[in-house]
């Protein structure tokens, strides 16, 4: 079928960020589901409701309608779905093109928005030329705004998502690609975390640098101060390289002052967990590459400073630690459990320490897994700690991964969220998506998209494993990257693909390009012509302007997003230490501890505590029921 057919005789959606051209799309068949409780208020006068369930072959039999596609009672989404509640509005004749329903599916936290038309079937494409499609989004988009309220009670649970350099231009480049993997054009694709109805900007800048690394930004997000450059969890007195300075300039973050407050911990990245950013959370480090013993200088040993590796496991008590770097962990040439003929990969530790066995033995219900199927494995109540190390050093990017030996960042996330969220008092997570950053440092733009992207389903997943009653999600980064996106494409053009028109030098040329980077080339004395399908490579450099070794950072300011108890703080353009603050305040952390509201928090988080499980085993019983029933 050519174009995404709407239809509404008995009314019928489709999911607008999925419904484009060139895909052929499958039959779903509606029926009510009295037994089952309505998702969004009811079934009212102007309501219906309803399971669908799509079959996947195309529709056998069409009728022309106006010269577009007509077929009664039937739900057309894309094929990949596989069952989703929908609740619609009927609507006049006159509607046509002015959707406006709600459409939940599977791993989506918040209703799609999707389209509905009386009568006829139109082409997106079409629909999209009426005033009407645009003035009626706008107008329901504007009653959600006025129907939005502060949720000013305090938080049980906080996660933090944090995509490493996923600036704004990444962010929209991310909606498009994952809107095209799904087979649409990908313009008006919405990401998991675009859904969130709190938004605001956070500068970048450290103390010593206008544009700032992870370590810097790190300390400001999760311990609420800014930072010098390369430094972890200490203040701007500290000086990097000099361990003499680390002394007295410690700064604790979000995430010990939770488990203090007796909150369940946890750190998940798709880095090594000794990086920049997961070290925010737990180490006091005057270098950020101080990963084990052997990667710091002998004066900075003398001087009684201790590495990264070393305060993961002594510094806090956290629950979960999932991620890479597995030789920090062990004593030099220990073989590495993964690749044990592989000497790069051994142990690396000088002072002979086994950092897994010492935190194995000093944990009550510890469990150390390092690959994907002891992850799976853990799955009874008496795992409170759980390690697991995937990776000698990074995790592999996603486009890369084994997906039968290596977790993805969605497993990670559900496991990490399953164990953590058994303490009555809640929990604090802490969850990077790392090698988005480490994707545009190589210049290598479909890695670092689809990173972000992994991330996005993470968030998701997160969503559904929660409650925003008690939950406060929120969405950052901690620095952007000179990655951009232009060149005049069309609409539907691919995200890696060429601009429309050649260049000056009349070569053509990606609609995505880097300011600086591996990806600048010279080659008889001009520049080499981009072309398909080489730009649609996993492991593609797009060109950059000015040769360096590793693309940089950039030094704009990076959204955060954030949803549940609170979220309404996140607004305007802060500074990114006001972060942690904002955090610590919804969750009544210290300093905020004591601040109107907390004690009756405190005492709520003892209370018994509603649960979303129950009802999506009732609405999976009656879609069930429905099913045998023919």
């Amino acid at each position: 079928m050519q174009g995404a057919l709407l239809h509404s005789a008995s009314s019928v959606v489709t999911d607008v960020a999925l419904a484009q051209t060139h895909l052929p799309f499958a039959e779903a068949r509606s029926w009510q589901s009295p037994g089952c409780p309505a998702q969004d208020g009811g079934s009212g006068p102007g309501m219906g409701q309803g399971w669908v369930q799509h079959a996947p072959q195309e529709l056998a039999s069409r009728e022309s309608c106006q010269g577009h596609l007509r077929s009664p009672g039937v739900v057309l989404l894309a094929a990949s779905f596989q069952m989703a509640w929908y609740t619609h509005t009927w609507m006049s004749p006159s509607d046509v093109g002015a959707g406006g329903s709600s459409l939940f599916l599977p791993g989506s936290p918040a209703p799609r928005r999707a389209l509905v038309v009386r009568g006829c079937s139109l082409p997106i494409a079409d629909a999209e030329k009426t005033p009407g499609y645009w003035n009626e989004g706008a107008r329901r988009r504007l009653e959600s705004a006025l129907a939005l309220q502060p949720a000013a009670r305090r938080a049980k649970n906080i996660i933090l998502f944090m995509g490493d350099g996923m600036g704004l231009p990444t962010m929209s480049a991310a909606r498009i690609y994952k809107g095209q993997l799904a087979g649409g054009s990908g313009e008006e694709s919405v990401l998991a975390m675009e859904t969130f109805p709190h938004v605001a900007l956070a500068k970048t800048y450290t103390i010593d640098r206008q544009v700032p690394d992870s370590a810097g930004t790190g300390t400001a997000y999760l311990c609420g101060v800014k930072a010098n450059a390369k430094t972890l969890g200490l203040s701007g007195a500290a000086v990097y390289g000099k361990c003499r300075t680390t002394f007295g300039n410690e700064v604790d973050s979000i995430l010990h002052r939770a488990r203090l407050a007796g909150k369940s911990v946890g750190i998940v990245t798709t880095t090594r967990v000794q990086h920049a950013s997961p070290g925010a959370a737990y180490a006091h480090s005057a270098s950020r590459s101080w990963y084990a013993d052997a990667n710091m200088p002998k004066e900075a040993l003398r001087d009684g400073c201790k590495d990264i590796a070393y305060q993961l496991v002594h510094n806090t008590d956290i629950n979960v630690i999932l991620g890479g770097g597995r030789m920090y962990m062990t004593p030099k040439r220990t073989p590495d459990p993964e690749y044990p003929e592989d000497p790069a990969q051994n142990g690396t530790r000088k002072d002979g320490l086994d950092l897994i066995a010492e935190w194995l033995n000093a944990k009550q219900g510890a469990r150390y897994v390092w690959d994907k199927k002891g992850l799976d494995a853990v799955e009874d109540d008496s795992v409170s700690h759980l390690m697991g190390l995937f990776e000698p050093k990074d995790l592999k990017y996603e486009l890369n991964r084994n997906a039968s030996t290596d977790p993805s960042i969605v497993e990670m996330t559900e496991k990490a969220i399953r164990i953590l969220r058994r303490n009555p008092n809640g929990f604090f997570l802490f969850m990077e998506g790392g090698r988005i950053d480490h994707g545009h440092h190589s210049g290598r733009a479909k890695q670092a998209l689809m990173e972000a992207v992994m991330l996005d389903r993470a968030v998701a997943r997160a969503g559904e494993l929660t409650s925003p009653s008690d939950t406060l999600t929120v969405v950052t980064a901690d620095h952007s990257h000179v990655f951009t996106f232009g060149g005049n494409t069309l609409r539907g053009t691919s995200i890696f693909g060429l601009a429309p028109k050649k260049a000056k030098d009349k070569r053509a040329y990606t609609s995505i390009l880097y300011g600086n980077g591996p990806g600048y080339s010279i080659r008889d004395g001009a520049r080499p012509a981009a072309s398909l399908p080489a730009t649609e490579d996993k492991d593609y450099r797009q060109q950059a302007a000015v040769p360096l070794e590793t693309e940089t950072h950039s030094g704009e300011d990076v959204v955060v997003l954030a949803q549940g108890p609170m979220a309404h703080v996140f607004h305007g353009v802060q500074e990114q230490h006001y972060i942690a603050h904002a955090m610590a305040y919804a969750a009544c952390l210290e300093p905020y501890a004591t601040e109107p509201g907390c004690r009756a928090a405190r005492r709520a988080s003892h209370g018994t505590q509603c649960s979303s499980q129950p009802l999506l085993a009732l609405l999976a019983l009656c879609v069930a029921a429905h099913m045998v029933g023919g």
